[in-house]
């Protein structure tokens, strides 16, 4: 039962693909094993993020890979490496961040293609499997841990590591943490909760702890929700996995819009570019595609834009 009248529909486009010739077929990874029950992956592509040159970097997870596509829609390869890349963000300084379910918090040299280590223990015990990132206005980067954890095993966390380097566990106890972003003033950080399918609210309080955490919305169908973003007025905007689809909500909390893939159901993640940041770019993981579609509200300028 929906309490909201139903949002206006938009169909995605195809914008580029992965090329054939850096699709691995038939190979079986250590990824794809646990997380796809073996079924051969020749990609499985995650965490958008555009560049001030409008290049739209994106990961390649069980391959280790970094592509980008150029505004138009050409590919290339950035790096390659011994990792599990999920999500990545990018400085406003050109550095490029990765959340590496293998390794932990990467940093990426675009220049190079180097991946060098950041932040990959947190009281000398190693992380579960780091998944997203994303940054406040004042260059602090949360990111969620979440490995294998779900209803059954609900220890996933979120971490904060602040400009000046103090590491913390801001909030743990969490079934499947997954996207995540600030609000606007940088006072409220929400969860996408994938396994409890829902998009968790949490404030932070003035001594920088969370407090008062609550369900912001909770979803129904498919696996539940995966990379989130924000729009210049506040709203959300949700990648539902398992539905091909993403929500577009205002302030409150109200779905204005869906965006529908005309591609496969993994829509997993999303950025906004374009010249007005009107553009929505969408990863469809399983057929390696990222989708686009120009929404009537624009989205919130990022760190790296600042």
């Amino acid at each position: 039962m929906s309490w909201f009248p139903p949002p206006e529909v938009i169909t995605a486009e195809v914008f580029c693909e992965v090329p054939e010739a850096y699709r691995r077929h038939g190979q079986r990874s250590v990824w794809a094993d646990i997380n796809r029950q073996g079924l051969p992956k020749d990609c499985f592509v995650e965490g958008p993020s555009f560049d001030r040159a409008g290049n739209l970097y994106f990961v390649d997870i069980p391959w280790g890979r970094i592509f980008r596509a150029k505004p138009d829609g050409t590919v290339d390869l950035v790096a390659e490496y011994d990792g599990e890349p999920n999500g990545l963000r990018i400085h406003k300084d050109g550095r490029i961040f990765i959340a590496d379910y293998k390794n932990g918090i990467m940093e990426l040299n675009p220049d190079t293609g180097a991946v060098t280590e950041h932040c990959t223990r947190f009281r000398l015990e190693a992380f579960k499997g780091c998944n997203d990132l994303a940054f406040a206005s004042d260059g602090t980067l949360a990111w969620t841990d979440q490995g294998q954890t779900g209803l059954q095993d609900p220890t996933g966390r979120v971490f904060r590591l602040t400009p000046d380097g103090r590491l913390d566990c801001l909030l743990s106890g969490i079934p499947s943490p997954n996207g995540l972003v600030w609000s606007l003033d940088d006072k409220i950080l929400y969860v996408a909760v994938t396994r409890a399918n829902a998009v968790w609210r949490v404030p932070i309080m003035l001594d920088g702890a969370a407090s008062k955490v609550g369900n912001f919305i909770q979803m129904s169908g498919g696996t539940g929700p995966d990379g989130i973003s924000i729009t210049a007025d506040g709203g959300l905007v949700i990648s539902h996995v398992g539905l091909g689809a993403i929500w577009v909500l205002d302030k409150l909390g109200q779905p204005i819009y869906r965006v529908n893939s005309p591609k496969g159901r993994s829509t997993t993640n999303v950025a906004f570019g374009g010249p007005e940041n009107k553009d929505l770019y969408i990863t469809e993981s399983d057929t390696g595609t990222i989708l686009k579609a120009t929404l009537p509200v624009a989205g919130a300028t990022l760190y790296s834009h600042q």
